[in-house]
């Protein structure tokens, strides 16, 4: 029965590659496993756990999902904590000891609202690892998605005195890691190719959405698809548009959203949208977290797909861009040149003159565009499929359950 569930998967990945799952999770029968974050919407951590909980109880493990609750304050805080980790500095911004507090006070809260009773606990990210406090005879797993490539000493020096009491950490590649008394693992991120966002559209489906988005593809289309982020650069996405325009008709779609954790969004969302100064050629989509079907239209009608972060955990929007066949601008940063081959199935760059160089040849190529985009398409078949990220995962449980 189980198997017959995942037919659907196997038809995209191959019998063997299911084969290989449920052996591994045979393995693991009888063992729970509960995933924690802070947001139940909005962000590529979200989106991955929407997929992968299931996952893990159509293979027969018991596995559920929690999230924190937070004030205001405190997903204030935890986002400047997310930016000094990922190494910017903002002036005027410090973390004081009332902060700290404010951190601490929201995670013994949640301690005493969240069933933590599991085999395995896996935390995400920074906001809830003080969780680990309500530790049993288990086994927990902190699992990092962000660029700690150069933490803020002081930041990391305090959340580590929680991390350090984990069994494991993960994180999504090794330039990333940060020396800990216990194993590192690397796990990439992935996407689900049956979810809303990366199934197949027809065309019809496709200029549908477009049309109520209001978007007219009568000009080629350039597309940033992430949450309105510093780190996101938006701005200098829309530097590069400016002068492409200058040579070539084209038209720029910068689609995003906000999530729970994050209140520094709407702050760039209003910037981005005075730097757009009424040009029509501008589309400023401020969509819902659950706009899987738009997002998926928009991805799929973009001539380029731009991603100039200015730094990148993995960069979700690469990956189910190059799925869909699309080529990629991504910044040399991160997670990005986890996936993206330079001049193979995308190009790296390292500043807005790049950008330009390399969006204007695939505007004036758009059969080397195409050629590209099918490359980049089996580079997530064959390594960032939700699939590869389970077995991941399981080999992980059975290691960790050994110790």
């Amino acid at each position: 029965m189980r198997y017959l569930n995942l037919k659907m998967y196997e038809e995209i990945v191959g019998r063997s590659e299911i084969e290989e799952i449920l052996d591994l999770a045979d393995k693991l029968k009888g063992i729970s496993v509960v995933h924690i974050n802070s947001t139940r919407k909005g962000g590529g951590v979200a989106e991955i756990l929407q997929s992968l909980v299931p996952l893990f109880n159509l293979v027969g493990i018991n596995c559920r999902w929690e999230v924190i609750e937070g004030t205001e304050r405190f997903f204030q805080i935890t986002k400047l904590f997310h930016n000094l980790l990922q190494g910017l500095v903002v002036q005027g911004e410090n973390i004081t000891q009332d902060m700290l507090d404010e951190y601490i006070r929201v995670n013994e809260s949640n301690i005493k609202k969240i069933n933590l009773i599991s085999d395995i606990v896996i935390i995400h990210d920074p906001q809830p690892a003080p969780l680990i406090e309500a530790r049993k005879n288990n086994r927990w797993i902190w699992r990092c998605h962000i660029d700690l490539s150069n933490p803020d000493k002081r930041i990391w020096d305090f959340l580590s005195t929680y991390i350090k009491r984990y069994d494991a950490a993960i994180f999504s590649m090794q330039e990333f890691v940060q020396p800990l008394p216990f194993t590192s693992y690397i796990i990439a991120p992935s996407i689900d190719p049956l979810s809303e966002k990366n199934r197949d559209l027809s065309i019809r489906q496709i200029a549908g959405i477009l049309k109520r988005l209001d978007v007219l593809p009568k000009k080629p289309v350039l597309l940033q698809v992430s949450r309105f982020d510093y780190f996101k650069d938006p701005s200098g996405v829309i530097k590069v548009y400016r002068k492409v325009k200058k040579k070539l008709e084209c038209q720029l779609i910068l689609a995003g959203g906000e999530a729970t954790d994050d209140p520094e969004s709407s702050k760039v969302l209003r910037q981005v949208q005075k730097e757009a100064r009424a040009d029509p050629d501008i589309h400023i989509l401020n969509l819902p977290p659950d706009s899987f079907v738009e997002i998926n239209a928009l991805q799929r009608s973009a001539d380029v797909v731009i991603q100039k972060s200015l730094r990148e955990g993995f960069g979700l929007t690469v990956t189910e861009s190059l799925w869909k066949s699309r080529p990629v601008v991504g910044a040399n940063v991160g997670g990005i040149r986890l996936q993206i081959k330079d001049g193979e199935n995308g190009f790296l760059i390292n500043s807005v003159e790049e950008a330009v160089d390399k969006v204007e040849y695939l505007l004036k190529n758009p059969s080397f565009a195409r050629k590209m985009g099918e490359i980049g398409r089996k580079t997530v078949k064959d390594r960032f499929l939700i699939t590869r990220h389970l077995k991941d995962y399981l080999r992980l449980l059975t290691d960790i359950s050994q110790k």
